[in-house]
């Protein structure tokens, strides 16, 4: 992943920085700033200004008033020196003088857990708490006053800072069950959340797609449950044995992580999937399903049908899973998963029926329930609490239960009008595998984008809960589900900079939220990500541009506009990379054809993104469009994925826009004089989605007439044919087919293309890559 840019290698300004902190002198006071803005996220409950700040250098001393107090400061020093070239110690004794005093203190009563009060004098600078936790929150704050530091010697401005979380539950969750991540990634997770005051990483371990946690009861659900085939070419190699994707975490491991957290004051939820998302676990130990016949683990994204028997033998064997998990999780959460079980197996079993009937249930939904009642009776028996998705509504609530509102907000404010704790943590919000732009560039996910601006805007505290109802709502948390999240790059340019608004809202209190003021700290928080080697994402910190094309008339009109709402958009139009100095943009931009335009978003006089966006705007490009630049027809249906290519096995592979229930490409307002052929570049890819039956029924396609099917041309959605080519049986070797066939044009001087393939989309479907249109 590309990274901020500076005006000086890495090296070499570190090697700089280290130099003149050789020369400088004792740490001193420095004058208070006119302004109390400080380049921290998430920001502070209250800052005051103070009458001098103070200088820390390399010369700067620590010191912790008790043992608790001096591990907080080890840790701070130890970031510190990871974002900046400030190596700084930690003095053995509390009695030791020094500059930056971290001090535990007794609590106070009304005290808020995680609260602090940070203040900076001419004499030095104290951080205090009444608890371990807030003297962590308050030394992540001093950090990020201290960083980014070009320089060892940082003047702090004089504030005293008083802060506390606006919630206690300021979640993450991680989805290791369809793609894997190594532990080292996890712990670079870790140290962001801490970073960012973030507590409860929610740890999906379990799903159709891979079991990934050691249970040493039941050892085959790693042996068997954490291998998967992924469809199509990718799960086969060369030589034709399965190209199997496996991984999971020992016991070893997951202690390791937990201590890691826990370190860092930051609590893992497990997730076991119970009744559905349960096909590893059924494809290890088949007894503990409903329908006869081995199955393996599921290569198919989406809801699939496998659910756990709900007979007291498969009970009995999750409640010992349930106590590995406990051993090894000591936090008093586990969630208990409870979404997406389709019943359709249930209700297609005798023997489930009769076991409705003879517990004298209603249905399927009262049996989930029952099933969830029994483990959490298991978990309160052994001092934990249940939690699970909204679904777990449905049926009956279990008495003590959690609820994590996923879709939407309404399930939480129901569950909190009934007296239960909620979670609020809303797809359409605070789901990170959809993209955070709509541009080209952003990697395979969920096209409909979720911007940083939507996730800032949010408040977990719905406006129809009363007062007694609101303290229900423990806070909120972003997902990171990763099926379409293949590696660690992807990973990181989803959650980042996104997990920063996430920060804000589970903490900072509401009226002292700013979208404008949050955007003028994010540059500096961005400085510290690269610090820390993360790769975060570039396409927010880039230019967007819109185009309407004047083919006849040889100019193109183009709109620019950074995603994040920087307003401050510099130009070229030579194919030099913009500058502060470069053209300012303001109104949209009228250029011949041809031009090389060059576009990059400033803050304070800088450049937001490594490289510029840049665009071709020649006569090629007007006649030519991508499936990331085209619309999709809305007989496409709501359903729509950026999906990655089944090959090649290694390396990178190419990405496709696609609406799954009814493929369809729109290419709007296109000026048809003159124009005489279309040629389409295509792919095929597998159709490894698991559907409900009433999204079945939705799946649509147009029947071939050719032995293959053909590709086709219309004018709109349901106009004449313009053009169309038979499809061959098989992609070419690099796995794309290139077709191209005579336009056949009409009166019409403009119309909107709609593109199609025909023939049934499962097992494969053909996609769109690129469309031409020639002269």
């Amino acid at each position: 992943m590309t990274r901020l840019q500076t005006h000086l290698p890495v090296r070499s300004l570190l090697a700089s920085c280290l130099m003149l902190g050789a020369s400088l002198t004792a740490s001193a006071a420095v004058h208070a700033p006119p302004s109390l803005a400080i380049p921290v996220i998430p920001a502070p409950q209250q800052v005051q200004a103070s009458s001098a700040g103070y200088t820390v250098n390399a010369r700067s001393r620590i010191s912790g008033n008790d043992d608790a107090a001096r591990t907080v400061a080890s840790q701070f020093t130890q970031l510190l020196g990871k974002t900046s070239p400030l190596q700084l110690a930690v003095a053995d004794s509390a009695k030791a003088v020094a500059d930056i005093h971290f001090l535990l203190e007794p609590a106070k009563a009304d005290a808020v857990e995680g609260s602090y009060r940070l203040d900076v004098t001419a004499k030095g600078i104290t951080v205090r708490a009444g608890s371990s936790a807030g003297l962590f929150h308050g030394a992540m704050t001093l950090l990020q006053m201290l960083t980014p530091a070009s320089t060892a010697d940082v003047a702090v401005p004089a504030v005293s800072i008083t802060d506390a979380p606006r919630f206690s539950w300021r979640g993450f969750m991680l989805d290791s069950a369809r793609h894997f991540q190594s532990v080292d990634d996890i712990k670079l997770l870790i140290d962001a959340m801490a970073l960012h005051k973030l507590n409860v990483l929610h740890w999906h371990l379990t799903d159709d797609q891979g079991w990934r946690m050691e249970i040493k009861r039941y050892p085959k659900l790693t042996e068997i449950g954490s291998c998967r085939a992924p469809a199509g070419e990718a799960g086969i190699k060369a030589d034709g044995t399965p190209n199997l994707y496996c991984g999971y975490y020992t016991q070893e491991q997951i202690r390791d992580v937990v201590a890691y957290a826990s370190s860092r004051h930051i609590t893992v939820v497990p997730e076991i999937d119970v009744p559905g998302h349960a096909q590893a676990a059924v494809a290890a130990y088949p007894e503990h399903g409903v329908v006869d016949g081995p199955t393996q683990p599921s290569a198919n994204w989406g809801v699939n049908p496998y659910l756990f028997n709900p007979r007291e033998e498969t009970l009995q064997f999750l409640e010992n899973i349930l106590a590995e998990v406990i051993e090894m999780f000591p936090g008093q959460y586990v969630h208990i998963g409870g979404d997406e079980a389709v019943k359709y197996q249930w209700q297609a079993s005798p023997q489930v029926q009769a076991h409705i009937r003879a517990l004298g249930l209603k249905d399927e939904e009262a049996l989930q329930s029952y099933m969830l009642k029994r483990l959490e009776k298991y978990l309160e028996d052994h001092d934990r609490k249940l939690i699970g998705w909204d679904e777990i509504i449905e049926g009956g609530l279990p008495p003590q239960a959690t609820v994590m509102s996923w879709r939407g907000i309404e399930g939480g404010i129901e569950a909190a009008q009934h007296g239960h704790d909620v979670v609020m943590t809303p797809g359409n919000t605070l789901y990170l595998d959809f993209l955070q732009t709509n541009l080209p560039g952003e990697p395979p996910g969920r096209p409909k984008f979720t911007s940083m601006q939507r996730i800032y805007a949010f408040d977990p505290v719905p406006a129809q809960l009363n007062a007694a109802q609101r303290k229900h709502v423990l806070g909120v948390q972003a997902n990171m589900w990763t099926e379409h999240t293949r590696t660690t790059a992807r990973l990181q340019h989803n959650v980042f900079p996104r997990m920063a608004a996430l920060a804000e809202i589970a903490w900072t209190p509401l009226e002292r939220k700013s979208y404008d003021d949050f955007l003028s700290r994010l540059p500096a928080q961005l400085q510290r990500y690269r610090a820390l080697g993360i790769g975060y994402g570039q396409t927010a910190l880039s230019v967007a541009m819109k185009r309407q094309d004047d083919r006849v008339g040889g100019k193109v009109t183009v709109e620019l506009s950074n995603p994040l709402s920087y307003r401050d958009v510099r130009y070229t139009t030579d194919g030099s990379t913009p500058t502060a100095q470069s053209p300012s943009y303001g109104d949209a931009l009228t250029l011949p054809v041809p031009t090389e335009l060059k576009a990059m978003a400033f803050f304070n006089g800088k450049p937001l993104s490594d490289a510029p966006s840049s665009w071709t705007l020649d006569a090629a490009s007007q006649l030519s469009r991508t499936d990331k630049t085209l619309a999709q027809c809305p007989e496409g249906g709501r359903l729509q994925l950026r999906l990655e290519d089944d090959n090649p096995l290694d390396g990178p592979r190419e990405s496709f826009d696609v609406t799954i229930f009814n493929p369809c490409w729109l290419w709007k307002d296109v000026q048809l004089q003159g124009l005489a052929s279309v040629k389409v570049r295509a792919g095929r890819i597998p159709y490894n989605f698991g559907l409900l039956h009433h999204e079945e029924a939705k799946r649509g396609y147009r029947k071939p007439i050719a032995k293959h099917g053909e590709f086709e041309v219309r004018a709109g959605c349901h106009g004449r044919v313009l053009a169309s080519a038979p499809l061959p049986e098989n992609p070419g070797a690099d796995g794309f087919i290139e077709l191209e066939a005579p336009l056949r044009t009409g009166p019409e001087q403009v119309s909107d293309l709609c593109i199609t393939f025909s023939g049934d989309t499962r097992p494969q479907m053909w996609v769109l890559n690129k469309v031409e249109l020639g002269l």
